[in-house]
């Protein structure tokens, strides 16, 4: 087992304060810093630091005894690489509006693309590599994020709220047909307006919501005030009008959301830790200045209305571990609080270790002793990486109150267990 330091992506949506924070360094950071990537993605592998051994990617660490590192399940069903890509994000401003591909999708398009003869790193290519993306936020500030068509019915019933007589048009697409493929009509419709008619359309749907906000008392503040905030971001981008067709979710600490593949989706702000099968394929629909391939992401995007209350992942406890399962075969994550004083929760937990894993420290530290090793003490900001070969780990708080998040690959605790890979990895506490 390593320690490991992450890669901070200076997004210009990030936070001066959040991950600095979180790292013990001074606030405000000299620039936004938006991701803290815990994994050995290309793009900004994590790296090794503690003494025992060379400081080196983990990328490296990886490529250097596959088998060892990642298990012999892992590695039959994802290759020689780490699935998952575990993050802190942490949003001032709200990212672009995008969705994912399904795992065949992402086959047949990079090799679509690769056929057309697309560099990889080309700015108009949609898919640069053929895996899908799923991915899972648990949110450690309050977090807000637009994801997934509202019920159709409910969306009426804001476009009528609002009184905007430039939409009329598009309220009666969706009044004659309630359903996803009234949403898919008005989504297309929208994106493919001439910019001249943007420019008209959305300083008409900000005042009106406005007004209806001015006026008090609607059940779609949240909404109106995220269409408010998107459309002085992004006077003249369709995204602002694409949002009033999706669900606004607001998490608490500790609740979770899974994006499945095609479902559109854009944070708004808020701090969590986020999971997603490693791939760098994102079909963009708005709020952003980058490339947008309209008829691709209408072959992806999933218009089938959903409730904000199905995006929820379900969550089991194990002692002191709160897994979040979801159906992604590359990654699970749970998160696990321990009291140092011993008073109110568990003070030390013990982790059997089929296959890779990372375990992230958010709050406090925790000092992580193997079974035949000496301990290795974790500090908040920082991360651990455990392999397959590594022995059983007791995790115990180093500090009064310490918070980590421990993410796995579930083909590989099934394959040692021989149980569902829905099933939660084996987790005791001990006091």
């Amino acid at each position: 087992m390593r320690i490991l330091d992450g890669v901070v992506r200076p997004y210009a949506w990030g936070s001066r304060t959040a991950i600095a924070s979180i790292q013990g360094r001074p606030v405000p950071s000299a620039h936004p810093e938006a991701e803290l990537w815990f994994g050995s993605h290309p793009a900004g592998s994590a790296r090794c630091v503690d003494p025992s051994g060379p400081e080196q990617d983990l990328v490296e660490v990886i490529d250097a005894d596959p088998l060892a590192t990642l298990g012999t399940a892992s590695a039959a069903e994802f290759g020689n690489r780490l699935p998952f890509l575990l993050k802190v994000l942490a949003a001032e401003e709200a990212l672009s509006l995008q969705a994912h591909p399904s795992a065949e999708q992402a086959r047949e398009g990079f090799e679509r693309e690769n056929a057309r003869g697309l560099a990889i790193d080309a700015r108009d290519r949609n898919y640069r590599d053929p895996w899908h993306k799923p991915e899972l936020m648990v949110a450690t500030t309050p977090f807000d994020a637009l994801a997934g068509f509202r019920d159709p019915h409910k969306t009426i019933a804001l476009l009528r709220e609002l009184q905007v007589s430039e939409l009329d048009h598009y309220l009666g697409m969706l009044v004659g047909q309630p359903d996803s493929e009234g949403l898919r009509a008005v989504f297309t419709t929208w994106l493919t307006l001439p910019e001249s008619l943007i420019r008209q359309l959305v300083p008409a749907v900000l005042h009106g919501a406005i007004e209806v906000l001015s006026a008090g008392r609607t059940e779609f503040a949240a909404e109106l005030r995220t269409v408010c905030e998107l459309g002085e971001d992004y006077p003249n981008d369709p995204g602002v009008l694409a949002s009033l067709l999706l669900n606004h979710v607001h998490l608490e600490p500790g609740q979770g959301l899974y994006l499945p593949a095609g479902n559109l989706h854009a944070y708004l702000r808020g701090t969590g830790v986020e999971i997603m099968a490693n791939s760098d394929n994102v079909l963009r629909g708005g709020l952003t200045p980058k490339h947008i391939d309209v008829p691709e992401l209408l072959r992806v995007l999933d218009f089938t209305p959903v409730d904000s209350a199905q995006l929820a992942p379900p969550v089991r406890m194990v002692g002191a571990e709160r897994v979040y399962l979801t159906p992604a075969p590359e990654f699970r994550l749970s998160r696990i609080e321990l009291d140092g004083t011993g008073l109110h929760h568990s003070s030390s937990i013990c982790f059997d270790m089929p296959g890779p894993q990372i375990l992230a420290v958010l709050s406090g530290a925790v000092e992580v002793r193997p079974a035949d090793g000496a301990p290795l003490t974790v500090q908040s900001g920082r991360a651990l990486w455990i392999t397959d070969d590594d022995p059983d780990v007791i995790v115990r708080a180093a500090s009064a109150r310490a918070v980590f998040y421990r993410a796995l690959v579930p083909v590989a605790v099934s394959a040692a267990d021989g149980v569902p890979a829905s099933a939660p990895a084996a987790a005791t506490a001990a006091e």
